[in-house]
């Protein structure tokens, strides 16, 4: 259903099934996928290419021009996958020269008020909650989950799996597969309920554990503990993730939280 009362832009691409209620703007350089929902008040802006059962809750704004100050106007998208929900006031802005789009994967959830900036890269299955914030150039991987009123400093990377407290604010790069505090922010353990809902085992949950006491607990620092993890640990996919995520991190890895 496309309401009378809605403004779409002749050059808009819909596909099947799509509803826009009244008074939802859709701008001329949009892809809007089949089956999604956009909601009163809600906007959508050029550059906008999103997947199929999307849904933009009034007040949302989707790719917006950049809050940056090296912005020129250049043409820019914001890439959004299937299944993706952005709730009352939530907004994704667009890219920049830096990396010419802002992305986000499948089956994502933005709750109300909540933020991505330009060039951010989210992977599949990540929940922002009320109140978020990333700045420019954020990256999160798969199943991050950021808990109301959080906050990534510009350019910080976050690992699957992670889980962020509510309100915490950070400007070093989170680990996979761990918890991070909010008072005092940093490691509080690994996120073992959430690696059991997505079927991790039990063997893979300790195995991970015993890495993080090496990185944190250990009294060793992160070059003694990747070279330790690599000479003691048998090999194995989150093992090898973890050291790649560690030692490749620009802006190294928050502290922990716990002694």
């Amino acid at each position: 259903m496309i309401s009378d009362q809605a403004f779409i832009h002749g050059n808009a691409s819909l596909g099947k099934n799509v509803t826009v209620e009244p008074f939802a703007y859709i701008a001329g350089d949009v892809v809007i996928g089949d089956n999604s929902w956009i909601g009163p008040n809600a906007t959508v802006l050029d550059g906008a290419r999103m997947g199929v059962n999307c849904k933009v809750f009034p007040g949302a704004v989707i790719s917006a021009i950049p809050q940056d100050m090296k912005f020129a106007g250049e043409k820019t998208t914001t890439e959004v996958g299937d299944n993706c929900t952005f709730r009352e006031g939530a907004t994704i802005n667009r890219g920049t020269v830096s990396l010419g789009k802002t992305i986000m994967g499948n089956n994502c959830l933005m709750m109300a008020n909540s933020h991505v900036a330009h060039d951010c890269i989210i992977g599949n299955n990540c929940i922002l909650v009320n109140n978020v914030l990333l700045g420019g150039e954020v990256h999160l991987d798969d199943y991050v989950i950021m808990g109301g009123g959080s906050a990534a400093h510009q350019f910080c990377r976050v690992g699957a799996h992670a889980m962020i407290s509510g309100g915490a604010m950070f400007k070093k790069d989170i680990p996979p597969y761990v918890i991070i505090n909010q008072n005092p922010v940093g490691f509080a353990g690994i996120n073992k309920i959430g690696l059991k809902r997505r079927g991790f085992i039990q063997e893979q949950i300790d195995e991970i554990e015993e890495i993080y006491k090496i990185i944190y607990l250990s009294g060793r620092n992160i070059s003694q503990a990747i070279q330790y993890l690599k000479d003691n640990f048998k090999p194995t996919d989150d093992l090898n993730y973890i050291i790649d995520f560690v030692s490749n991190s620009k802006r190294g890895i928050l502290k922990s939280a716990i002694g």
